[in-house]
């Protein structure tokens, strides 16, 4: 349909746009202004955590203690640059939607036709669109002509939309066929990618679930290493000890309570899970996120290219006797099959397909490693259909179009006419079904071919697929459009990933919730939804008009746009879910930016959508996401295998403290002691720590819950295995003081030794993998604990005297009992975890708040053939 106005419209004048440029200013979009690198350091800085190691910092200077203050600036530091960087990169979403804006526009002024850089363009302007341009600003359409337009990164629609004159364009689509000439509506912040924009920057970062449990449990050591070394303190001096001493063992107490290791724990944790995941195509741009994975409860999906294959194909033909013919194949690799294999009247189908085409293939190349369609997808697809049912590559060349009818919106059908080499014409026709087999229509069948045929494109329909009717027929004359023979029915669909079943059921086992957020049509994304297993039983659909009031034990939201899918995740958030959200597309930007975990297309996705997410999946596989959510989980147990490990340590080290003076032992380790078995044990062993194997059976356990402090269900084990520290110590130091020997170092000893054996005790057993750095960091940590009892500077360093051969003996005799009780306790727990057995002190089960059940008499909006 064409508006023949538009073709003499002189367009603006130059006065004019000097005018609406000082009105409207440029076509861009706005740049918000970035922190500064100061503010970013400070807002990392008042982390509870690294406060607690800033303390620990100048009480360390204080004592003069240069080589723990160095370990604990460098943790500052590297955790401090880390989360700059990471914020930095972030902070990119918005310049890559800028991007994304067409560089030039082909714009009419002053009489004449221009191209200028689109950022000039104001309202009023008349710009001209041809297949393959970026639509640059928005547009009120003058002219039409075949056009339609793919607005999947802004709507998540799977194909192509076809527009006529009157209607509007969005900036940031892309023509996919024909042409048109359009008038400028709105530019820059006022246009549809200006919208999302501000929506994007407006969504602040949340704090992950780990940050918020690490900054409770900085909070908690902090109060209570400052209150027990007060109370250290004030025992010390009741008892008669000098104030000088004891303030300085006050002091050594509150640095040996707080694992200031841990922030080097956690950064190598999730750095090496990073590395890990890199090499299985999921790229991380924020350090934190790597973790989240492993706490998501509930993940949110997009359709297009993540269940799917992101591309438009021919699932199926139906021929007019109601055989149906299956075809197999690849994306738009013409390579496949049929099933069963073509005969002469699927060979007439897939001839007319190719015929009543306009698009072609691309080949792969270097720039392009698969086959991709060039024009509408669709038809790209109709072509690959052909092919796979045998049809020459070079039949348009030897039937030659002599004539046409395009299709529009009014007629919803298209006809070619072709000249045969034997002579007369072929004529080759497709459309919607209800339009060819309507009485009258260009197809001659009887009531009962109309009826079956309807009822089979009816059915597809219902099942997700996009139909088309394909008629033809072979004639001496050219005439066009009557009595048609109907050929068949081509049901076409974008392709379920042949791994996305199996990975939907393997995130369900692990306890995680799925639910669909696409912009498609609502009977297409049930469908999908069910295919993969998705649901349990028929799809729960809501529209996203109705996010805010739907259901949350919806399981499928259709036709939303990106506010919808805000308020989809921002419900789910608020119910208490950890959400982890897919996507590809610019509408999907702000989404991403709000999740507790973004994830977004590498391959197939856009700028705006890899820089607005947290992690990239560079194969836009699904399965690549159960990948990491293992990766995540690995990475969070390292931690709390790391805090029971430390905390005991720091636990048995303040009961000795506060028991030893009573039990005759006046000060029972001096404070550079404490401060050397600090370093030792909690340093390198602590940190080899974060880098153990994932346990086998880790993806069958639910999710923990998300208000779980990240000390639950850790707090009996600490206090069991701190008081075997404790109880192994004071007891050999109270025997060797009883038989005259040097009782000081043998607490020094078997506290050192026995804080090692229970690394070894804590440590991932089973599995394929060994961590060999434990094994390394263990033995030297052993041998400077050693070099404490027999290298002379280190003894007069440390106050520490040196041991017989036998009273080194007793002393690993008794160190080497709380390890031992300790893995025997650890062999009895995951014992009785895989027998699924309750366990004192485990995890409950978190409830996901999306069902998996739907309710009686819950309907699905009914959909058909756009």
């Amino acid at each position: 349909m064409v508006a023949s106005s538009a073709t003499a419209v002189a367009g603006l004048s130059t006065a004019e746009v000097t005018e609406r440029q000082r009105r409207y200013g440029s076509n861009e979009l706005p740049a918000p202004r970035p922190p500064s690198v100061t503010g970013r350091i400070l807002t990392q800085l008042r982390d509870p955590l690294v406060l607690v190691l800033l303390a620990a910092a100048v009480i360390t200077a204080l004592l003069r203690d240069l080589s723990d203050l160095a370990v604990i600036l460098l943790v500052i530091v590297l955790n401090t640059t880390v989360g700059v960087v990471q914020e930095i990169r972030a902070d990119r979403a918005v310049a890559a939607l800028r991007r994304m804006a067409a560089p030039a526009a082909r714009v009419r002024r002053d009489g004449a036709d221009v191209t200028i850089p689109a950022a000039r363009l104001v309202p009023g302007d008349v710009v001209r669109v041809e297949a393959g341009d970026i639509v640059p600003a928005d547009l009120r359409l003058l002219e039409a002509v075949r056009l339609s337009v793919d607005e999947a990164a802004l709507t998540g629609e799977s194909v192509p939309v076809a527009r006529d004159a009157g209607e509007e364009l969005s900036a940031g689509t892309v023509a996919a066929t024909g042409r048109a000439v359009g008038e400028v509506s709105r530019t820059g912040a006022d246009s549809a990618l200006g919208r999302i924009a501000a929506l994007v920057a407006g969504q602040p970062r949340r704090a992950t679930p780990l940050q918020r449990r690490l900054a409770g449990l900085g909070r908690v050591l902090a109060f209570a290493a400052a209150g027990l070394s007060a109370v250290v303190l004030a025992v010390g001096v009741a008892r008669g000890q000098p104030l000088g001493e004891m303030l300085l063992a006050a002091v050594s107490l509150t640095v040996a309570a707080v694992p200031e290791s841990l922030p080097a724990v956690v950064t190598l944790a999730l750095a090496l899970g990073a590395h890990r995941m890199a090499r299985q195509a999921a790229i991380v741009r924020r350090l934190p996120a790597v973790e989240t994975l492993g706490s998501v409860t509930v993940l949110a999906t997009d359709k297009t290219g993540t269940l799917t294959e992101g591309v438009m194909a021919v699932d199926r033909l139906v021929l007019p006797d109601g055989t149906e013919v299956t075809l197999t194949g690849r994306g738009y690799d013409p390579e496949g099959s049929a099933e069963p294999a073509a005969g002469a009247d699927t060979r007439r189908l897939a001839e007319a397909m190719v015929l009543c085409n306009d698009a072609a293939l691309a080949a792969p190349g270097a720039d392009q490693p698969l086959w991709r369609a060039v024009g509408d997808p669709m038809e790209a697809a109709l072509l690959v259909a052909g092919a796979r049912c045998g049809v020459p590559a070079d039949l348009r060349e030897r039937l030659p179009r002599v004539g046409e009818v395009p299709f529009d919106a009014t007629r919803r059908r298209m006809t070619t006419v072709h000249r045969h080499p034997a002579g007369g014409h072929v004529v080759a026709c497709k459309g919607a079904p209800d339009v060819l087999l309507a009485p009258g229509g260009p197809v001659r069948i009887d009531d009962d071919g109309r009826r079956r045929a309807l009822d089979a494109a009816a059915e597809l329909s219902r099942a997700g697929y996009r139909v088309l009717a394909v008629a033809g027929a072979r004639r001496d004359e050219s005439g066009a459009e009557h009595d048609l023979d109907l050929l068949g029915l081509v049901a076409l669909a974008d392709p379920v990933r042949a791994e996305t079943a199996d990975t939907v059921a393997a995130f369900r086992e692990a306890g995680i919730e799925l639910v669909l957020i696409t912009g498609d049509h609502p009977a297409t994304a049930a469908a999908i939804a069910e295919r993969v297993g998705l649901t349990a039983g028929p799809a729960r659909v809501a529209l996203g008009d109705d996010a805010a009031a739907a259901d949350l034990r919806t399981e499928v939201f259709a036709r939303t746009g990106p506010e919808q899918k805000l308020t989809i995740i921002g419900r789910l958030q608020h119910s208490g879910a950890v959400v982890a959200m897919t996507g590809d597309g610019v509408n999907d930007a702000p989404a991403l930016r709000r999740a507790d975990i973004g994830v977004a297309m590498g391959r197939g996705g856009t700028e705006a959508a890899r820089q607005a997410a947290d992690l990239v999946l560079a194969d836009d596989n699904l399965a690549t996401i159960g990948r990491a959510v293992r990766e995540g989980r690995r990475i969070y147990a390292n931690i709390r295998r790391f805090l029971v490990y430390a905390l005991s340590g720091g636990t048995a080290e303040v009961l000795i403290m506060l028991a030893g003076p009573w039990l005759g032992l006046p000060v029972p380790l001096l404070p550079a002691q404490i401060l050397w078995i600090n370093m030792n044990t909690h340093g390198l062993p602590g940190v080899a720590l974060g880098g153990e194997p994932a346990e086998d059976g880790l993806m069958h356990r639910p999710p923990r819950r998300p208000g779980q402090a990240i000390l639950g269900g850790l707090a009996a084990r600490i206090a069991i295995t701190g008081t075997l520290i404790t109880a192994a110590a004071l007891g050999a130091a109270l025997l060797a003081r009883h038989a005259g020997g040097p009782w000081q170092s043998v607490l020094f000893t078997v506290l050192g030794l026995a804080q090692l054996g229970v690394a070894l005790a804590v440590r991932v057993r089973g599995g394929r993998e060994r961590n060999w750095g434990l094994d390394a960091a263990v033995a030297l940590s052993l041998a400077l604990q050693l070099g404490a009892l027999w290298l002379p500077w280190l003894r007069d360093l440390l106050g520490t005297e040196a041991l017989s051969l036998p009273q080194f003996a007793a002393a690993a005799g008794f160190a080497a009992v709380p390890g031992l009780v300790t893995l025997l306790l650890v062999r009895r727990r995951r014992g009785a975890e895989q027998a699924g057995r309750p366990v004192a002190g485990g995890r409950t089960p978190y409830a996901p708040p999306v069902a998996t059940a739907c309710d009686e008499g819950a309907t699905t909006p009914e959909g058909g053939v756009r």
